[in-house]
């Protein structure tokens, strides 16, 4: 699969750049591709380990619910926080746990499952990568369950090559395209995707989690400079970014404007303005949220699970109830600040 800043950051002193105080985003080490020898395009051969919190996987569930591939891709999901301190193995690694209570509902959450992609019933995200004799513990991961192997862990190429090979792999007849065969738009496209991933999607994570101001001033001046473009962009009508119809570019902008106002805005240090201030965008929000499977594919509970749990004292925020509960606003487009 091609490299490019549309899909990971650059590891050029990466080191030094990150005891300055700056978070660099590090490289997924799984690039294999559904099509290449040995991981043939089927329907039920491929599993997905996930966490609905995470942005990055957030893309691939997405991309499974609207190209209709719910039936023939399984899914895990593990809990949105990881393990703690006091955790046998260790902290901070992701974990299968269907019976681990939320903090903020005071039960358990009803999508988290067991590990069965594997057959093991492993506990860990870590102890699929250990079976490989990798020490990487991310995801998420896209997994042959025929094989036995780990085909990807890269959102943005796990994603594409869903789309590239969803008829071989299930998909219903009148799925989207997701990456067009027309070369025009397949150029905004890849334009798109460079300055969102760049400012929006790891530009959110650069203002949240970086400890230097001026990084997190950069980063933050950048994401809302790009809200306005795409506010711009989407004020000429057009219901998508790319025109009519629903693309990648659209999808992987989707995950974090979900997150933006009820999480990012707090959480990432991101409180310049929320959607509901960039009319177009909003509008533009609550179109896609509203698409076949979009919904089902995110959780807002896990999200403020996962993202405030692990925050300093592990307090949840309530709100925003104003001007209504989200994910309920989304389907509100009216809400807009005009």
């Amino acid at each position: 699969m091609t490299k490019d800043t549309s899909t990971e950051e650059s590891q050029h002193n990466a080191a030094k750049r990150r005891a300055k105080g700056e978070f660099v985003r590090g490289v997924s080490g799984f690039r294999h591709a559904v099509g290449d020898p040995g991981f043939p395009a089927e329907p039920g051969r491929y599993h997905l380990f996930v966490a609905l919190n995470c942005p990055w996987c957030h893309r691939v569930t997405l991309a499974r619910a609207v190209l209709g591939l719910q039936d023939s891709i399984t899914m895990d999901v593990a809990f949105p926080n990881r393990t703690t301190e006091d955790d046998p193995v260790g902290p901070n690694l992701w974990e299968f746990s269907p019976a681990r209570t939320a903090s903020l509902t005071g039960t358990t959450l009803p999508e988290c499952t067991a590990e069965t992609g594997t057959g093991e019933g492993l506990r860990l995200a870590k102890q699929i990568y250990q079976r490989e004799g990798s020490d990487e513990q991310s995801v998420p991961i896209l997994y042959d369950k025929i094989a036995g192997r780990i085909v990807n862990n890269e959102s943005a190429e796990i994603l594409r090559m869903l789309d590239a090979h969803a008829a071989a792999l299930g998909a219903p007849a009148n799925r989207p395209r997701l990456l067009p065969e027309d070369q025009a738009t397949r150029q905004q496209i890849e334009e798109l995707n460079d300055r969102i991933y760049v400012t929006i999607n790891n530009g959110a994570y650069k203002a949240g989690f970086s400890s230097d101001q001026q990084v997190y001033q950069a980063a933050y001046t950048a994401y809302f400079e790009t809200l306005a473009f795409l506010n711009n962009l989407l004020s000429d009508g057009r219901s998508f970014l790319t025109g009519d119809a629903f693309t990648e570019a659209d999808l992987r902008l989707f995950p974090t404007l979900y997150r933006h106002d009820p999480v990012y805005y707090l959480r990432m240090k991101l409180n310049g303005a929320k959607i509901l201030d960039y009319p177009h965008l909003w509008r533009w929000l609550c179109r896609v949220h509203g698409l076949d499977g979009v919904a089902e594919a995110g959780s807002l509970i896990h999200c403020r699970q996962g993202y405030f749990g692990r925050s300093w004292n592990g307090v949840i925020p309530l709100g925003p109830h104003a001007p209504m509960p989200y994910p309920e606003a989304y389907a509100h487009p009216e809400l807009a600040r005009d």
